[in-house]
């Protein structure tokens, strides 16, 4: 499917399916044997899930709203997710956990969820490594909601509670959880690194007594700014609303809000990147660099957008892993 750098910069559809016929044909059909980029198996997709609000989320205005899943247009089949009413985590546990854990938010332009591509995939390939990995199932702000443009925040930072709150089941170190997040999720993925203490909900429980701070953060081919010309207008539109003063813009872009306290971060961006323009990434590495915090960025002169995980045109897992054992998320003899 080959979409121009207009269709994608105006629809949120443009994000999560990839921005090249080249990276779509790349990757497995789902049915088949999924392997990681060295041709060995990975594990099957994981069927346990877990909610993240006892109750359900409050707010929901548009009382018909129901989850949808559909897949791309194109093969190979990539599920789609909308209409998400019940938040909720699905967990891959390794066999040999490293007491390491990484919150993944997949991608979408806050239109619809990439589940498979930006989320299952990247618990497959993460927990063969030893690591607990959790795939965000999040509110979209544009369905319906009660402060609409923070219900995806609310939803990462319990996510990010609850998984500090229940290591023990998990078998993981509640002081060595990552996030990590794709294109919009990218965006989610930021502002928890860099909102992880906003009072954006009502605490419902124990669980929101603990720290939302991510141990480390990875925006891949993120929407990093709100601005016009930067952002990708999707996202944008479906977050804050397409006219939304510079005050909310400003509100809403994660490079605003670096301090000395942001999580180390790693970078990856495509620089053909047709949807969501490198320069996010740069903006988020300068606001990094210059609260001191550490940054390590990865800029491939191709790939496009939306590639995943397992496009060996974009070979990436393993410079994470490297950053994710150097950062102390998990130990080499431990892996």
């Amino acid at each position: 499917m080959d979409l121009d750098r207009r269709t994608l910069m105006t629809s949120g559809l443009g994000l999560g399916v990839a921005a090249t016929s080249g990276a779509l044909a790349q990757a497995p059909v789902m049915g088949t044997e999924l392997k990681d980029l060295r041709g060995t198996p990975l594990p099957p997709e994981t069927t346990e899930y877990v909610d993240l609000w006892p109750k359900g989320p409050a707010g929901l205005l548009k009382t018909e709203l129901s989850e949808v899943v559909k897949t791309a247009p194109t093969p190979p089949l990539r599920r789609l997710v909308n209409g998400v009413i019940r938040p909720r985590l699905a967990v891959y546990r390794p066999q040999k956990p490293n007491g390491g854990a990484l919150l993944v938010i997949p991608g979408g332009g806050y239109t619809y969820i990439s589940v498979d591509n930006e989320g299952h995939n990247v618990g497959r390939v993460f927990s063969a490594q030893g690591l607990t990995v959790f795939v965000l199932y999040y509110r979209l702000p544009a369905e319906g909601w009660a402060q609409a443009s923070d219900v995806p925040l609310m939803d990462a930072q319990r996510a990010m509670r609850l998984i500090k709150a229940r290591a023990k089941d998990f078998q993981i170190d509640p002081a060595r959880v990552g996030v990590m997040g794709f294109s919009a999720g990218g965006h989610l993925c930021a502002s928890l690194a860099t909102g992880y203490g906003a009072p954006v909900y009502a605490a419902v429980d124990a669980i929101d007594a603990q720290d939302a701070r991510p141990y480390l953060c990875a925006p891949i081919y993120a929407v990093i700014s709100m601005k016009p010309g930067l952002t990708h207008a999707g996202s944008r539109s479906n977050l804050i609303g397409a006219n939304a003063s510079e005050e909310i813009t400003a509100r809403y872009s994660t490079e605003n809000h670096v301090t000395p306290q942001t999580p180390p971060a790693f970078l990856l961006h495509a620089e053909d990147d047709g949807a969501v323009p490198v320069e996010n990434t740069l903006a988020f590495r300068a606001a990094l660099k210059a609260a001191e915090v550490s940054v390590e960025t990865h800029l491939y002169p191709k790939g496009g957008h939306g590639f995943g995980i397992l496009s060996p045109a974009v070979p990436w897992s393993d410079l994470f892993l490297h950053f994710a054992r150097q950062q102390g998320l998990y130990s080499q003899t431990n892996a």
